[in-house]
């Protein structure tokens, strides 16, 4: 048995993951063989890497080693605290004092007096009694599910929960109950369903305040009110929103009247926080027991470093200041104009208001033509499509910035719009028989050295050139 071969233009990530053959390491050559394809006509979007930063604007290289630069549009630096000055003297501060590693988990000597005092600092700010420390965010997701949940126990989530929620649920056990996406009414079926034959074991109810591609947000009152009714308990994700959305920063769950109700919240730091890491919030010190020692990504990885800690915690101080609630209103500015020059563009955008901004973009081929044009057009963009949302509806999810200029968002706009154009207009001659797939192959060539020329001449961004100012 072999393994379907696919053009550049056709077949996804979905198509690779179970791959026939027994010998391990030499069936993977399917997958590797069909990102070549894309390669050599610049439709693989994966792997790349900035030169100096995540900045606004930047200079990165393909996965293959290729120079190009633009305005940043793919980082997750909702409000510019990667390049904060006082967040850049604590890092620095804190490796003087505190060393670089944390050199042991949660269970075994990994905490500093940095990250106790970030537990009680979290703790505080979303109104719960403990808080556990995970050393990303994907652990900290995964680890409440795989930690909390046994083998009879039940989790119904929602069905575009995070890959890290999904899998964290099928490791822990087989019976995963997804409901229809953010349809209250539906999960209650599934309750219904589970409680009719099963009164003994537990139900964990997952969802996520905010969906990172989707911009959209649940019900969240309704599904802890629900998850009561059938003796089950309510876990929210929300990475996506805490710091950066609500009155004074507390998301979903402060804008909903829900701060300190829900059973479980879980978050992220790499989104807002300007650092890696995640937490688990609940009431009662012993959950925040049973998480350190029962949920192995906290009991068996090393604990966040310290410099990680510190800069957390300084970012939640900047939060809940009036600098912060400064840098939600110029992202939520930034965010209104993004949405509404797209739109003027006939540019269409998913969700409400967050800064997550995807665009409604459509088929895959459709997508990769257009991803392929952005390097030399001077941007950097994520393409997301199939599996990780339904197929053709495949999309640009722009991650919005505090320090984006406007000069950055109408930039943005203007290049997007010339890649979908020009996408569309490769598309048509793709199907017309006016061009060949391979002839693509030369154009991604003369396009890549444009860009390299370009990424040559960019100046050096404005946040670092001001961080050396003030120090």
């Amino acid at each position: 048995m072999t393994s379907k071969v696919f053009d550049a233009l056709s077949g996804s990530m979905k198509d690779f993951r179970h791959l026939p053959g027994s010998n391990l390491l030499d069936r993977v050559s399917a997958f590797y063989d069909w990102q070549e394809a894309r390669r050599k006509t610049g439709t693989w979007p994966l792997g790349r890497s900035t030169e100096q930063g995540a900045f606004s604007r930047c200079t990165a290289r393909t996965d293959e080693g290729e120079l190009f630069s633009g305005v940043n549009f793919a980082s997750q630096d909702y409000l510019s605290l990667n390049s904060h000055p006082e967040v850049l003297e604590t890092a620095i501060q804190t490796m003087r004092d505190f060393g670089v590693h944390s050199a042991g988990s949660p269970a075994l000597v990994g905490n500093t007096s940095l990250s106790l005092a970030l537990e009680r600092k979290i703790a505080e700010f979303l109104g719960y009694d403990h808080v556990a420390l995970f050393p990303t965010g994907w652990a900290a997701g995964f680890g409440v599910i795989k930690g909390l949940v046994r083998a009879k126990d039940h989790v119904v989530m929602d069905a575009l929960s995070h890959a890290c929620l999904q899998e964290g649920a099928n490791a822990a056990t087989r019976n995963v109950h997804l409901f229809r996406h953010n349809m209250v009414e539906h999960a209650r079926t599934k309750l219904e369903a589970i409680r009719a034959k099963d009164s003994e074991n537990g139900i964990l109810v997952v969802t996520e305040s905010l969906f990172s591609m989707d911009s959209d947000t649940p019900d969240i009152a309704a599904l802890q009110e629900l998850a009561h009714e059938f003796d089950a308990t309510l876990m929210v994700d929300v990475a996506h929103d805490l710091g950066n959305l609500g009155p004074t920063g507390r998301g979903f769950i402060e804008m909903q009247g829900m701060l300190g109700k829900v059973d479980v919240v879980m978050g992220s730091f790499s989104k807002t926080f300007a650092s890696n890491g995640g937490f688990v919030a609940a009431r009662g010190r012993a959950i925040k027991e049973y998480m350190r020692f029962y949920s192995s990504p906290n009991t068996f990885s090393n604990a966040m470093s310290p410099a990680n800690a510190a800069i957390v915690g300084k970012a939640f101080e900047i939060v809940a200041s009036e600098e912060g609630a400064q840098l939600r209103e110029k992202l939520m500015r930034n965010i209104v104009m993004l949405r509404g020059m797209l739109k003027s563009c006939g540019i269409e955008t998913y969700g409400d208001p967050s800064a997550i901004v995807c665009t409604k973009t459509g088929s895959e081929a459709l997508a990769r033509l257009a991803s392929r044009r952005l390097p030399a057009l001077g941007m950097l963009a994520n393409l997301v499509e199939f599996p990780a949302v339904p197929k053709g509806q495949a999309r640009f999810r722009l991650q919005v910035m505090a320090n984006h200029s406007q000069h950055d968002i109408v930039d943005a706009v203007h290049r997007l719009s010339a890649a979908t154009t020009e996408g569309a207009a490769d598309l048509a001659a793709l199907e017309s028989g006016e061009i060949a797939l391979d002839d693509l192959a030369c154009v991604a060539a003369g396009d890549t050295l444009k860009a390299a020329e370009k990424a040559q001449s960019l100046e050096e961004p404005t946040e670092k050139r001001s961080n050396r100012a003030a120090a």
